[in-house]
C-alpha cells in the first residue's frame, strides 16, 4: 500500500497528481528547482525538497537527487508525470533497485518503446500496421518524409521535409533539437501522410494480464508537430474504432505492458492507420478520457502499481459517456511564428469553472493549470500554462461551452494561444470535424486576434476612464468631483497606449455630472493591424454610463457594452464583449533612451544562441535565416527583416541573451 508518493516532476502534472493523493489520503512530496520554489504545487505538497543544479529544467533529470529526496521524506513510491524522466527505463529501474514502488510501466516496456525505431520492428511483428521507415537518408527517394526523433515526444525533433533539398539541413536541426529535448539526437525518417489525422487510444495493463482499452482520442489540431486541441471519443466510423482498439491492445501486449500507455496512430483519408509511437507514461489530454469513462487514471495507475487488477468498468472500451474536448493554454504568440512569451501571470481566471483536476458529475469545465495569479513564466520549461476542458452531452455542446469559456477568460500579464484556440473551435471546419494534422497551415485566418480592429478604440477608451476613476478615488480631497473637471471647458484629457497595433492615442472630456461630452483616438482604428484605416462614415454614438477602477459600461449605438479592466502600475488589461486587448500607458513627458542602430534584430525571449548562419559583410535577401536562437525547449529562426548587408553579429553561437539584446544588424539597401 503506497502511503506517501513522490512526484518527479512540476507544474499542472504534479498538482494533478497530488488531488488524487489527497482524495485517497496519500501524502505527497514534491521536488522542485530554484526557479520552481514558489509554485503553487510546491505548496500543495505534504513535503517539498529543493533540487540545486546548474539550471532548472537540469535539476529534473538528476535522479540521484531524487532518490536522495524520497529517502529524506520518506516517500515508498514515485510517480514520473510526464517529460524529464517520465520515459526513462533507468529511472524506473533505480527507483525499484532502491526499494521503491515505481508508478509506471516496467522499464522493460519503457525501453522497447523508447526507441522508436526498435518499436516500430517489434510491434510490426505482432501485426500493427505500419508506414516505411528509413534511418539512412541516403535511401529516400519518396517525398514528403518526416524527420523523427527516436527518442522522446511532444513533437521535437520533428521536421515535413517536401524534397531532396532541404532534407539534409532537416535532419541536422531535427538532431539537435532532439539532443537538447532528450539528450538523444538520435533521428530516422518516415512517410509523410497528408491530410492524416492524429488519433490515439488510451490502454492500461494490470500485473494480472489485463490489457484494456477506455477509448480512442483525436488530437490533430497542432502546431509544430505539438498537440494544442484534443477530444474524447473522436468522430470515427464504428470499424475503425474497432480496429484501432484491438491494434493497441496487441501493442500492449507485445510488452507485457503494465500501466497508463498510449499508442498513437496516423489516420489516413482512406481509413487505413499507421502506428506512429507508443507514450510509457500518462498524457497530457487524459482529461478528456477520464471525462467520459467517469475513471480516474491517476488512481487507476496507483491501484496498479499496488499489484491490484483494474476494476472492471476499467475495463469496457464502451463505456463512453458524452463528449469532451480539450486545449491547451500556452504562453507563445501564434502570429509570431508561436514565439514563446514570459513574464508574470497577473490574474488567470477561467469563468465558469466546475472542477478543478477531476471528473465532472454533470454539464461544464475542468481546469487543470499549473500557474495561479502571480506566477512568473520562465524560460526553462515547455510554454503550457493550463488545459481547460469542456464536457457535454454532444461534441457540438462541448464545443460551445470551451469556445465562450475561452473567450471569456482573464489571461493577464503574458501573451497566449487563446484568442487562436477560441478561432479554431467556432471554425466551422472544425464543427463538421474537418480536421488534420495541416489544419493551422490551411487557415490562416484563426490567426486573427479576437478583438476587431475598429474596437480598440472603445477598448483604449474604456482603459482611459477606468484609469481616471481609478485616480480619482485615490484623491484624498474632492475625489467625487468629475476626472479633469474645470469650472469652464477646457482641454480634453490625453492618456497614450501602446497598444497590439502601435501607439494610440485617445482624447475625451468629461462635462460638469460626469458625462461624456465628447472623445476620439488616434490613430484612427486599422482594418489589417498595420495601416491607420479610413475614418468611419458613421462613428458610433458613444455615451458613458459608468466608471470604475474594475469597469466601465459605454453605450455605443444604444447598446450597452460593459469591459473589466486590470491594472497592473502601467499596464492595462481590458476583458471586453468583443475580445481582450493589453495596453501599456506611455509617460506624459517620456525619459530618453538610446535608439537602436537601424536594422537591429533583438532577442524576443531570454536563451542561448545554437548557430549563426552568415558572416558580417554577408548580403542577404529578406527572409534568409541569420541566426538560431533556442529558448523553452525549442528552436526558433532569426530572419533577415529585408534585403540588406550584416553589419554586425554582436553575439557567437554559444552566447546566453536577455529579452532585448541585439543579435544582428542588417543595414538595408
Amino acid at each position: 500500500m503506497i502511503t506517501r508518493l513522490l512526484v518527479a516532476n512540476r507544474g499542472e502534472i504534479a498538482r494533478r497528481i497530488f488531488a488524487t493523493c489527497r482524495a485517497l489520503g496519500v501524502e505527497t512530496v514534491a521536488v522542485h528547482s530554484d526557479a520552481d520554489a514558489d509554485a503553487p504545487y510546491v505548496a500543495e505538497a505534504d513535503h517539498a525538497v529543493r533540487l540545486p543544479g546548474n539550471t532548472p529544467a537540469e535539476t529534473y533529470l538528476r535522479i540521484d537527487l531524487i532518490l536522495d529526496a524520497a529517502r529524506r521524506t520518506g516517500a515508498d513510491a514515485v510517480h514520473p508525470g510526464y517529460g524529464f524522466l517520465a520515459e526513462n527505463a533507468a529511472f524506473a529501474t533505480a527507483v525499484t533497485d532502491a526499494g521503491l514502488t515505481w508508478v509506471g510501466p516496467p522499464a522493460k516496456a519503457i525501453a522497447a518503446m523508447g526507441d522508436k525505431v526498435a518499436a516500430k520492428a517489434l510491434l510490426a511483428e505482432a501485426g500493427v500496421p505500419m508506414l516505411p521507415t528509413w534511418t539512412d537518408a541516403d535511401e529516400i527517394t519518396d517525398f514528403p518524409v518526416l524527420v523523427k526523433a527516436s527518442a522522446g515526444g511532444g513533437g521535437r525533433g520533428m521536421r515535413i521535409v517536401r524534397d531532396a533539398a532541404a532534407l539534409t539541413e532537416a535532419v541536422a536541426s531535427a538532431r539537435r533539437e532532439a539532443a537538447a529535448a532528450f539528450g538523444d539526437g538520435t533521428v530516422f525518417v518516415e512517410r509523410y501522410v497528408e491530410r492524416g489525422r492524429h488519433v490515439e487510444v488510451q490502454i492500461f495493463g494490470d500485473t494480472h494480464g489485463t490489457v484494456a482499452v477506455q477509448g480512442v482520442r483525436e488530437c490533430s489540431i497542432q502546431r509544430r508537430h505539438q498537440k494544442l486541441v484534443e477530444e474524447a471519443p473522436g468522430v470515427l466510423p464504428p470499424e475503425v474504432r474497432t480496429a484501432l482498439h484491438e491494434a493497441a491492445v496487441a501493442a500492449g501486449r507485445a510488452v507485457d505492458y503494465v500501466g497508463a500507455g498510449t499508442v498513437e496512430f496516423l489516420l489516413a483519408p482512406t481509413g487505413e492507420f499507421f502506428f506512429l509511437e507508443m507514450n510509457t507514461r500518462l498524457q497530457v489530454e487524459h482529461p478528456v478520457t477520464e471525462l467520459c469513462t467517469g475513471l480516474d487514471l491517476v488512481r487507476l495507475q496507483l491501484m496498479v502499481a499496488e499489484g491490484q487488477p483494474l476494476p472492471e468498468n476499467a475495463t469496457d472500451p464502451h463505456r463512453m459517456r458524452g463528449y469532451a474536448i480539450e486545449v491547451r493554454l500556452c504562453a507563445e504568440d501564434p502570429a509570431q511564428g508561436w514565439r514563446p512569451a514570459t513574464g508574470t501571470v497577473h490574474r488567470f481566471a477561467v469563468p465558469g469553472v466546475a472542477r478543478e483536476f477531476g471528473n465532472l458529475r454533470a454539464i461544464g469545465l475542468r481546469l487543470d493549470s499549473g500557474v495561479v495569479d502571480g506566477s512568473t513564466v520562465g524560460v526553462h520549461y515547455d510554454s503550457m500554462l493550463a488545459k481547460v476542458i469542456a464536457w457535454g452531452q454532444t461534441r457540438a455542446e462541448a464545443i460551445r461551452l470551451l469556445a465562450n469559456a475561452l473567450s471569456r477568460a482573464e489571461l493577464h500579464g503574458v501573451t497566449t494561444n487563446r484568442d487562436l484556440l477560441v478561432r479554431v473551435l467556432r471554425s466551422p471546419e472544425f464543427g463538421a470535424v474537418e480536421i488534420d494534422t495541416g489544419f493551422l497551415d490551411r487557415h490562416e485566418e484563426v490567426f486573427a486576434p479576437l478583438l476587431p480592429a475598429d474596437q480598440l478604440p472603445l477598448v483604449a477608451l474604456a482603459a482611459a476612464l477606468a484609469t481616471a476613476a481609478a485616480r480619482r478615488a485615490d484623491m484624498p480631497v474632492l475625489a467625487g468631483l468629475p476626472s479633469g473637471w474645470r469650472n469652464v471647458p477646457a482641454f480634453p484629457q490625453v492618456t497614450r497606449y501602446a497598444g497590439p497595433d502601435g501607439e494610440i492615442e485617445v482624447r475625451y472630456r468629461l462635462d460638469r455630472v460626469g458625462a461624456l461630452a465628447d472623445w476620439s483616438t488616434d490613430p484612427p482604428a486599422s482594418h489589417d493591424g498595420t495601416t491607420p484605416a479610413e475614418p468611419a462614415d458613421s462613428p458610433p454614438t458613444v455615451s458613458l454610463v459608468s466608471a470604475a477602477p474594475d469597469r466601465v459600461v459605454l453605450d455605443v449605438d444604444g447598446v450597452r457594452r460593459a469591459y473589466r479592466v486590470h491594472r497592473v502600475s502601467s499596464e492595462v488589461f481590458v476583458d471586453g464583449p468583443d475580445g481582450a486587448a493589453s495596453l501599456a500607458e506611455l509617460p506624459r513627458f517620456p525619459e530618453p533612451t538610446a535608439e537602436l542602430a537601424a536594422g537591429s534584430l533583438v532577442a524576443p525571449l531570454p536563451g542561448a544562441v545554437t548557430r549563426v548562419h552568415v558572416e558580417v559583410g554577408q548580403r542577404v535577401a529578406a527572409g534568409d535565416l541569420l541566426l538560431t536562437l533556442e529558448a523553452m525547449k525549442l528552436e526558433h529562426p532569426v530572419l533577415a527583416p529585408a534585403d540588406g548587408v550584416v553589419a554586425e553579429l554582436p553575439v557567437p553561437a554559444g552566447g546566453q541573451v536577455d529579452t532585448g539584446a541585439v543579435l544582428a544588424v542588417v543595414d538595408p539597401e
